[in-house]
């Protein structure tokens, strides 16, 4: 056999390998792209299911990341079936690989889990109020992977679902009903029961106050020097707790200042005052 032989077999060989290769890398491409819009057509139609919008939002959140995953798990699988790439070598090169991708998977692992155990155990839901694991505000989205919360100042917060599950989660929003507690400093020459008398009263009178699960409190709470201090009590929904928190100060500041009732701080700077002259 001459040169010019051996040479032309192996133009051929390159040839029809790169042939069968180009074509696989083609079909390869084409069902990625038709793949993906089936996997987008799919969570659309899914979204759109009755069954499905009568589900939490929580419970729609987890399962619409959960099917993602799984079809384009589906899809990577069989992309390289096409290849031509045996599943007993990438599967042999995952086993092989299998501790540094546990370490390095830790994490995900961890944080997939916690995303379970939320969808479990709901310790909040999408729109709740709550503070935990360095962050707080309003739920906007629940993944299989991390929280996202909304600041009141409407920053967005991303917690990873593995930190959620490890620390103190506080929900302000899962009861319906939440106290608001107050405490005034009143100077100690004042009269308790006028004092107490002043301060329920305007408790009371401030809208969104309800008598349920308590009627409104106000009691003398502990004596500093010469001071006492009032503590305030009183219920509400906890949609409103915000507004009846600031009415209540403002309607308790202004009783005790329209019965000629001070705080300690008023009273010192009419003393400085009085001496300076």
């Amino acid at each position: 056999m001459d040169t010019n032989t051996t040479l032309d077999q192996f133009k051929a060989l390159l040839v029809e390998f790169g042939t069968n290769l180009g074509g696989k890398i083609i079909a390869a491409i084409v069902v990625f792209i038709i793949g993906s819009i089936v996997i987008k057509a799919v969570k659309k139609a899914l979204v759109k299911t009755a069954k499905f919008t009568k589900l939490d939002k929580t419970v729609q959140s987890v399962i619409r990341s959960a099917i993602t995953i799984i079809l384009y798990a589906l899809l990577i699988i069989t992309i390289i079936s096409i290849l031509g790439i045996p599943m007993t070598s990438v599967i042999a090169v995952l086993a092989s690989c299998g501790l540094a991708v546990g370490l390095a998977l830790q994490g995900a692992l961890s944080n997939f889990a916690g995303g379970l155990m939320i969808l479990l155990f709901k310790p909040f839901k999408v729109g709740d109020y709550v503070s935990a694991a360095g962050g707080e505000g309003t739920v906007a989205d629940i993944t299989l992977f991390y929280t996202v919360m909304l600041t009141i100042d409407n920053k967005r917060i991303t917690i990873p679902n593995g930190s959620l599950m490890n620390a103190n989660v506080t929900n302000f929003s899962c009861e319906n009903a939440r106290r608001v507690d107050l405490d005034f400093k009143i100077t100690n020459d004042c009269d308790q029961n006028l004092a107490k008398a002043v301060l329920l009263k305007a408790a009371e009178e401030t809208n969104g106050v309800i008598t349920e699960p308590a009627a409104p409190f106000a009691r003398l709470s502990a004596v500093d020097n010469d001071t006492y201090i009032f503590t305030v009590r009183a219920w509400c929904d906890s949609a409103k707790y915000w507004d009846v928190y600031f009415d209540l100060i403002e309607n308790c500041t202004k009783a005790l200042a329209a019965n000629g009732i001070d705080d300690p701080e008023d009273r010192i700077a009419v003393r400085m005052v009085s001496k300076d002259n």
